[in-house]
């Protein structure tokens, strides 16, 4: 089984449902929330062969948007009036919502090798459906929901894009076995023309060329890493401790703001992503 679907059933209080074969829900509590969680995994009688493997192709990106506007539809208009779709009203108990007016928790699982590459995704628009789920998210942040991402393997390029990159939140196992980048290893030796070893070369001198969690941390887009004891078979003392920090991560959710300035100020983007705030300063003066 993949890592994405063990720390599914190991934060789940109840049964885990699928919007389709590779994505799954379930709901999980935090603290006096009850999150829904969201995961892509791998489907090996999947009709898209290119998304066998828990890749994010055209059903998977389609379904995490079914799934994520779900929750928010749930939840009736916004707190600035405007419908974002399903029933009016808030939420009503039964329904996960929060009976306060917050809005519910959906946390991100993410354990993906990529989004689907292949011809047939490209001629029936794998853009698109990732589009969606892309849309689905940053619909749901900016009407108040917490989002949270969790990695917990694998989170490259496509997808990590499409599930997991536009929470509030990001946190990650501390694990060789969680690598998060824009593509595999040998691929990016391939299109620079390296070695890997030269490319590994590089990463002791360029965090943003660095494939360890670690150093991907220092550059600002995680909010916490998180020593597990065993990262692939959660123990009891692990899952207790995942689900304090998700817990804690929608505390700081909620008090923090609604976009994603939080990626450029955190105190690690102030050290290693000067260049990126430059430019973000500057096109804000000039369209400003």
């Amino acid at each position: 089984m993949s890592r994405g679907l063990n720390w599914t059933h190991a934060l789940a209080d109840g049964a885990v449902n699928a919007v389709v074969p590779s994505v799954i829900t379930a709901d999980c509590r935090l603290g006096d929330d009850s999150a829904r969680i969201v995961t892509v995994v791998p489907d090996p009688a999947s009709p898209f062969h290119r998304a066998r493997q828990g890749e994010v192709g055209l059903r998977e990106g389609l379904a995490i948007a079914e799934a994520v506007t779900e929750v928010v539809a749930a939840a009736g208009p916004a707190s600035d009036g405007q419908p974002r779709g399903g029933r009016p009203g808030q939420g009503q108990p039964g329904d996960g919502q929060p009976g306060d007016g917050r809005r519910r928790p959906i946390v991100a699982v993410v354990d993906l090798p990529s989004q689907a590459y292949g011809r047939v995704e490209e001629l029936l628009g794998i853009h698109h459906a990732l589009a969606a789920a892309v849309d689905a998210y940053a619909t749901a942040r900016t009407a108040g929901h917490p989002v949270i991402t969790l990695i917990v393997g694998n989170a490259l390029s496509g997808g990590l894009l499409a599930h997991g990159l536009q929470a509030n939140q990001i946190l990650a196992l501390d694990d060789p076995g969680v690598v998060i980048h824009a593509m595999h290893k040998e691929a990016a030796a391939k299109v620079t023309l390296r070695t890997v070893a030269e490319l590994d070369e590089l990463a002791g001198r360029f965090p943003p060329l660095s494939y360890d969690v670690g150093d991907w941390a220092k550059l600002g887009l995680c909010d916490e890493l998180l020593r597990v004891e065993n990262a692939g078979q959660p123990t009891n003392e692990d899952v207790t401790k995942v689900r304090n920090a998700l817990a804690t991560a929608v505390v700081r959710a909620r008090k923090g703001p609604r976009d994603l300035s939080n990626r450029l100020n955190s105190p690690g983007a102030l050290q290693t992503r000067a260049a990126s705030r430059r430019i973000h300063e500057e096109l804000a003066r000039q369209w400003g």
